[in-house]
């Protein structure tokens, strides 16, 4: 692994790269407002994803890479994070292996 350092993404950010589609009662224009924290744990291919509105922590979630490469095997593209937000499967995959396990 190449980091195991806490990476912090603006929704914003995470919006025009297309791994976020939406997130629920919130408009776009406050995503500017919410950060997603990718925190790799200490078994290999888990990510523990935490949400922050204006700074104040509102949901977790611990994320199993093998669970993504299972959904994405069974043909599907959109996800739910939190229960709340729209996360596109091939898009997070490929976000989480260019910035933990890229060169």
């Amino acid at each position: 692994m190449r980091s195991k350092a806490a990476l912090k993404y603006a929704a914003t950010k995470l919006y025009d790269k297309g791994v976020l589609y939406t997130i629920e009662g919130l408009p776009s224009a406050q995503l500017k407002n919410v950060q997603f924290i990718f925190l790799p744990l200490e078994n290999d291919g888990m990510f523990e994803i935490s949400a922050r509105f204006m700074g104040v922590d509102m949901e977790r979630v611990t994320v199993d890479i093998q669970d993504l490469l299972k959904l994405q095997y069974e043909g599907v593209s959109v996800t739910d994070m939190f229960g709340k937000a729209k996360i596109n499967v091939n898009l997070l995959l490929h976000f989480l292996n260019a910035k933990f396990y890229g060169k």
